[in-house]
Formats: structure tokens, sequence, C-alpha cells
């Protein structure tokens, strides 16, 4: 089955935008990638138009082909997210793994609760050790 969108936007400082913060990286690590300053790329990203060889620049900076850029749209974008990473086991995209924050928090408490416990544990045996040296101890 072969889908196909129809191009809604035009705004190549859009799609920039858009692909840089799917892809995770910050305007000052593509300005740095592109030897510019953060208030460039901003401008950059708020331009509608720009010209091949700023494209192609930018699109190397983000190891993403300059069609990718060209092409986007959000419906495409939440089309192809939705089937290649509707299950863990494909959810590896530029060397970023998409995982759930909840499993994350749950892992950190589990931790916690252990660590935790043990630390109750060892106050326990501390305490039966000093009661024993008292009981132990000749009365003054």
């Amino acid at each position: 089955m072969e889908t196909t969108y129809r191009v809604n936007r035009k705004h190549l400082g859009y799609n920039v935008k858009r692909l840089r913060e799917i892809l995770g990286v910050k305007q000052e690590d593509l300005a740095e990638r592109l030897h510019l300053t953060q208030q460039s790329v901003s401008k950059l990203e708020n331009k509608e138009d720009l010209d091949n060889e700023t494209l192609e620049k930018i699109a190397n900076a983000m190891n993403i082909p300059s069609d990718a850029i060209k092409n986007f749209t959000d419906e495409g974008a939440i089309h192809i997210i939705s089937n290649n990473f509707s299950d863990n086991s494909s959810a590896l995209y530029n060397n970023y793994t998409i995982n759930n924050p909840i499993e994350k928090i749950v892992q950190l408490y589990d931790e916690k609760v252990e660590l935790y416990e043990r630390m109750l544990q060892s106050e326990k045996e501390k305490v039966a050790l000093l009661e024993e040296l008292l009981r132990d101890r000749p009365n003054i």
C-alpha cells in the first residue's frame, strides 16, 4: 500500500526546526555544526525559503538528506513514527533510543526502595550489635 502526502507547508525554515526537534538537536548544537551563532540558526528557522547551498549545509549538519527538509510534513513524520516505532523492538533512530519515561521512573523508584531496604537492614544489624554489646558489658 502506497501512501502519498500532500505538501501543505512549503516553509523550509519551519521544516528545519521540526526535523531538528525530532532528532533531538538543540539550536546551539546545530549552530556549532554550521559555524554560526544560535541567533543565526533561529533566523534561518524563521525564513520561509532557503537557498540550496544553505539547505545542503543544514542537511549535512543534521545527517539527513536535503530532500527530507524540502518534503517534510508533520503528517508524514507522524505516519513514519507510528509505523516504525510502534514497538520497542525497532525504537532506534540516529543512535537515539526512544524509551518510555514512565518505565524509567518506575525503575528508579524500585532501585530507591531496594536501597532503602538495604539501609534499613544495615541499621537493624547495627542496633542488634549495639544491644548485644550493652548486654555483655558489666554494670559499672
